[in-house]
């Protein structure tokens, strides 16, 4: 009976297999990656037991790699980027050229092509998201200088490797000479570029306009279809009218839906549906290696994770330090690098599909992949130690930011009572709380960038360090005890996440928030705000009153 529903079966034990070994890696504190992609060797045809459809494996892979990358490009942010261009720009242009070559030179080791060559170094160069998030906030390091360096750092290779969507084409040409070559990158560039104009010009049009007639008919269920039906139809489409990835197209469906005043329930609708194949992505992969390069090619293996944990980690630490960031800090951007994940999937996913990379390069890949996941915990919970430690005679060197100071380097707790926080220190959040602080409100602000609390700090304010998502820092900020909550950050998405944490941990403290029109206010209202506050309605309001009073004051 089970060979009569293939993908029903793939996908059911698939994700049954892949919830036991997650809860296992999870509970063994690896990345839950290690235990999905584990689940796809239980079920892939190299081990005894239940096999599952390759094929259809494939199909879900495909599947995978359109979700999460509509996800990477909701969630892209050029914001994030320019706080640490300085730093993360050339960083990781030079780690990822390094580690590219040092990839090469294996390959050419291997006997590959200079084509399958190149695609193996760049698949080992670019580092995991999840698994570089999940070690930093497991280390209370991403709200830290050190954490913005390297998530601005991450954010470049995601840019790298939309470019490296476009060029793995032409590395599958059978070219007779570099004008073949030439030729044939020219006109993937010409393709691509019409694709990407479209989507700027028409696209940052349709979309949303789309997606507000959705909103408008009240249906949830049609407005989650809506974003499901974009991001596959964009995908779809690119591929078949411009001959671009699917991944491609996908990125950029993301990235313009970001766009929308609905991003936010974009993002909120579909995460269930992205995570869910996601995992079917990396239980996908899993299938599709065969562990026997284990035994077949340890020294290849070995040299592998060389590459991604050493390699990567000795050029990341080296360029952190040549800009003169301090030792400690230096180890954590180095440390949080020093992995590959679902990017180098992808990578060889392609590769696999164009022909240029054999099995024994996907094989070496995977296995790096999971040893890299697996001693990356290690590795961060050896550096972590130097970044808590005050002790570096060097972190007062210029450009060492606030790792100085262990004060600013993690929450401390507030222990006062009946007080406000205020929750980011833009120039809403800035004018907010020095009012309070003037007619002596107990205010405390609570916000991500280790200069503005340190700043505070000196200045005798209260103010705590920290992601306002998180339990911990809300904890740290004395929510219990705080009477009133002033969410003054501008992203409405964020915003949403922190109004729910808080009126999950104190029911009873009141809480206002920002917005920037009907649809924040509904859905942040719905999250459990008891005001949001809309700057164009406030200012239009204000303006009538003056009107009717004259410019006299009320």
């Amino acid at each position: 009976m089970l060979d009569h529903a293939p993908l029903l079966t793939t996908m059911a034990l698939g994700l049954v297999f892949a919830f036991v070994f997650g809860f296992i890696a999870q509970k063994m504190r690896m990345s839950p990656i290690v235990g999905y992609l584990a689940a796809g060797l239980a079920i892939g045809p190299y081990t005894p037991g239940f096999v599952g459809d390759t094929e259809v494996a494939y199909e879900l892979s495909e599947l995978g790699v359109i979700l999460l990358m509509f996800g990477v490009g909701l969630h892209f942010s050029f914001k994030d980027l320019l706080a640490v261009r300085k730093v993360a720009v050339p960083g990781a242009i030079v780690q990822m050229v390094t580690a590219t070559a040092l990839g090469t030179g294996v390959g050419l080791w291997l006997d590959w092509t200079l084509g399958a060559s190149l695609l193996f170094g760049l698949a080992l160069s670019v580092a995991s998201t999840v698994v570089m998030l999940r070690a930093l906030e497991d280390k209370q390091l991403l709200d830290t200088r050190a954490g913005h360096i390297a998530v601005g750092w991450l954010i470049v290779e995601d840019l790298a490797m939309v470019i490296a969507l476009v060029l793995i084409p032409v590395l599958a040409v059978d070219a007779s000479g570099p004008g073949e070559i030439a030729g044939e990158l020219a006109w993937t560039l010409v393709r691509v570029g019409i694709f990407v104009a479209l989507m700027l010009v028409v696209g940052r049009r349709v979309i949303p306009w789309l997606l507000a007639r959705v909103a408008d008919t009240g249906s949830r269920e049609l407005f989650t279809l809506s974003i499901l039906a974009i991001a596959m139809g964009v995908a779809l489409g690119g591929a078949w009218l411009f001959d671009v990835s699917f991944a491609l197209g996908a990125f950029f469906a993301g990235m313009i839906m970001r766009e929308s005043d609905l991003s936010h329930r974009a993002a909120n609708d579909s995460l269930p549906l992205r995570d869910a194949f996601s995992v079917l992505f990396f239980v996908a992969v899993g299938m599709l290696v065969d562990w026997h390069i284990i035994v077949d090619a340890p020294l290849a293996l070995f040299v592998t994770t060389l590459v991604i944990v050493v390699g990567k980690f000795i050029v990341a630490f080296g360029l952190v330090r040549l800009l003169k960031y301090s030792r400690r800090m230096s180890l954590v951007v180095a440390a949080s690098l020093a992995q590959i994940g679902e990017f180098s999937f992808i990578l060889v996913t392609l590769g696999a599909d164009y022909d240029i990379l054999s099995q024994d390069a996907q094989d070496l890949v995977l296995g790096g992949a999971i040893l890299s996941i697996m001693i990356n915990p290690l590795l961060f919970a050896w550096v972590s130690r130097f970044y808590r430690d005050g002790a570096d005679p060097e972190s007062d060197e210029p450009g060492a930011g606030t790792a100085s100071i262990p004060t600013a380097d993690s929450p401390r707790s507030y222990d006062g009572a009946e007080h406000v926080i205020v929750i980011g220190f833009g120039r809403v959040g800035t004018r907010v709380a020095t009012e309070l602080w003037q007619h002596g409100v107990p205010t405390v602000v609570l916000v991500d960038d280790e200069d503005v609390v340190k700043a505070l700090r000196e200045d005798g304010q209260d103010a705590i360090l920290g992601n306002a998502v998180r339990s911990k820092v809300l904890g740290a900020a004395g929510l219990p005890t705080a009477t009133t909550v002033l969410v003054a950050i501008h992203d409405t998405l964020t915003a949403g996440a922190i109004v729910s944490k808080v009126k999950k941990l104190n029911p009873r403290a009141r809480v206002i928030a920002r917005g920037h029109g009907d649809t924040d206010v509904e859905y942040l209202t719905e999250l459990g705000a008891d005001r949001v506050l809309v700057g164009v309605y406030e200012v239009a309001d204000l303006m009538a009153v003056d009107v009717m009073t004259d410019g006299e004051p009320s």
